[in-house]
């Protein structure tokens, strides 16, 4: 498994698990790693993700981007911003265990935007977060 797949394993689990998150995404929570053909609004999925090498003396660190997109039919923006926030509160500075061999150093969400999707009917929320992974 790499630090990647393990992060985004976590997150995603983490906000699955989450009382809050499945108050506004259902429950089971629709957390999905890829959103799966129709369905239901509003969902979370996972995105665009980054990776950049951060060793430092006596430490294997990676420095990762994951971006998060949020799907609603809020075309008020207001429910969506909502629903970020709580997603964002869940993630931000988590202290979450990761599998195959890491350890999350840091985790802190860096970005957030939410607008209307081109159609008008959908609102789009981002959310990006930055994790400091170390091999151990």
């Amino acid at each position: 498994m790499s630090a990647e797949a393990a992060f985004q394993d976590a997150v995603l689990a983490r906000l699955a698990a989450d009382v809050d998150v499945q108050a506004v995404l259902g429950d089971p929570a629709r957390v999905f790693d890829a959103a799966p053909n129709g369905a239901a609004y509003p969902y979370l999925a996972a995105g665009r993700a980054v990776s950049e090498p951060r060793d430092a003396l006596d430490a294997d660190l990676i420095e990762h981007r994951l971006t998060l997109h949020l799907w609603t039919r809020d075309t008020g923006r207001r429910e969506t911003k909502v629903m970020l926030g709580i997603i964002r509160a869940v993630v931000h500075e988590a202290d979450m265990t990761l599998d195959g061999g890491y350890e999350l150093v840091s985790c802190r969400a860096v970005y957030a935007d939410v607008f209307g999707a081109q159609d008008n009917r959908l609102a789009h929320g981002v959310l990006r977060i930055r994790a400091l992974i170390q091999t151990i």
